[in-house]
């Protein structure tokens, strides 16, 4: 999967939101998908040795999405710097763009989960690329995770 073309995953560049697309939309995504994440076996562990404040996670996950999909500016952090350490694989990428795809599904019409999806596949290639080479791998070797691969 080519990286985008229209600038960062995280910015607000690239095809402009669905009109579907609000914040209690962002909200309930986040919320549920996170709900799952902290029940799934594979993804459990990671967070939960990494997160310690949920409620605090969520809002900060709720302002990236916000930031992505409407343009409002409001997340200014470094998910690559916070992401790269972290002991993920192709298996960790892979389940959380299974378990977003499936989220986003049920709590989003279709346009809308399309761009939500689109947009989680776009950061998960990136920070596939930034984790590898953090850990001084080949980029060019890693073997990206796509939605339905």
């Amino acid at each position: 999967m080519p990286l985008p073309q229209h600038g960062s995953p995280y910015s607000p560049s690239g095809p402009p939101p669905s009109e579907a697309v609000d914040e209690a939309m962002i909200t309930r995504l986040v919320g549920s998908f996170y709900t799952c994440v902290r029940a799934d076996p594979v993804l459990a562990p990671v967070f939960a040795d990494h997160i310690e404040d949920w409620d605090t996670h969520i809002e900060r996950m709720c302002d990236f999405w916000s930031s992505v999909m409407l343009r409002t500016g409001r997340y200014s952090g470094r998910p690559m710097a916070v992401h790269a350490p972290l002991p993920v694989t192709a298996a960790h990428f892979k389940r959380w763009l299974a378990l977003f795809d499936m989220v986003a599904r049920k709590t989003c019409p279709e346009a809308a989960a399309e761009q939500f999806i689109d947009r989680a596949q776009r950061i998960a290639a990136s920070l596939q690329y930034g984790v590898a080479m953090a850990r001084g791998e080949c980029p060019s070797r890693v073997q990206l995770v796509t939605h339905g691969a």
